[in-house]
């Protein structure tokens, strides 16, 4: 009998690691979720999913998260300029415990070699013996579960510095079910994934296509590189990563940097991706709530 694979997934509650930790728990696959708090919960199928307490800057929580682990999925810290200093250190003891295989969640806006996880794809690329680097485009839960949904439903508006510029966003589900592959298919894809969805729209067509489905009017409000710095660090994100975030709005207008679309996950998983007016339809009584 073929025993599967235990798998350590980081940000195991986040948009990525969750899914990807419930679909394998279904599968019947060991399952550890690495985060703050330390419980076993079961699922709806019946699979357990063991949580570990785990912290990237603290390294004694580094041991308990990787014992007995085959393979894992890597959520680099959130805000954080430079996640190598951390990352690569939990890399190279994975190694030494028989880590095999690897996924990391980076960004199609981020080359490898290049800033905040780049420099993790490059590590990973050469060091592990199994590698994939996700690298989604924005994501659709950005207009529900992020900063926009709360934009939408406190203003009916969105904010950007991203102009006319075309992204292929892409649900959360569907990179999920790429990274599922990576982690289990019996070839390891030793390669990065740009991962879009079907089509590529600029914020002034989401908002159409919201409106659409909510029944409300909604609005892409471009806004000055500078002014979206100052509302980001007035949500609590820190001034340099403010800057680095706005820097790809600018790299969408003026580079059409995300105006592509991939075949990626019908390739991969075999269904097509998402397209964000089904994702509106499903999600439209979201946007008609009214925060105050």
């Amino acid at each position: 009998m073929n025993v599967k694979p235990a798998v350590l997934i980081t940000g195991g509650r986040g948009k990525t690691g969750g899914r990807i930790a419930k679909r394998l728990s279904e599968l019947g696959y060991p399952v550890r979720s690495a985060s703050r708090s330390a419980k076993q919960s079961v699922n709806q199928t019946g699979g357990i999913i063991e949580d570990v307490h785990f912290d990237w800057f603290d390294k004694s929580t580094y041991e308990d998260a990787l014992q007995d682990i085959d393979a894992m999925y890597l959520v680099p810290p959130l805000a954080v300029m430079e996640p190598a200093e951390v990352m690569l250190p939990f890399l190279e003891l994975a190694l030494r415990k028989g880590v095999q295989r690897t996924v990391l969640l980076s960004s199609a806006s981020i080359p490898e070699g290049g800033p905040v996880t780049g420099k993790v794809h490059q590590a990973i690329r050469r060091i592990m013996p199994e590698w994939t680097v996700l690298q989604p485009s924005y994501f659709m839960q950005n207009f529900t579960e992020g900063h926009h949904g709360i934009q939408i439903n406190r203003d009916g508006v969105m904010y950007t510095a991203a102009g006319d510029g075309r992204i292929g966003f892409v649900d959360a589900d569907d990179i999920a079910e790429v990274g599922l592959r990576a982690l289990i298919d019996p070839d390891a894809h030793n390669q990065s994934h740009v991962i879009t969805g079907p089509q590529s729209l600029s914020y002034s067509d989401v908002a159409k296509i919201i409106g659409k489905a909510s029944g409300r009017e909604i609005r892409h409000q471009h806004v000055s590189t500078d002014m979206l710095v100052g509302k980001m660090i007035q949500s609590g994100i820190p001034e340099e990563y403010a800057r680095f975030l706005a820097g790809l709005d600018d790299a969408i207008r003026l580079h059409g940097s995300e105006d592509q679309v991939t075949d990626t996950v019908e390739r991969i998983t075999g269904r097509r991706p998402r397209s964000m007016a089904e994702y509106a339809r499903i999600h439209s009584g979201h946007w008609g709530k009214v925060n105050v």
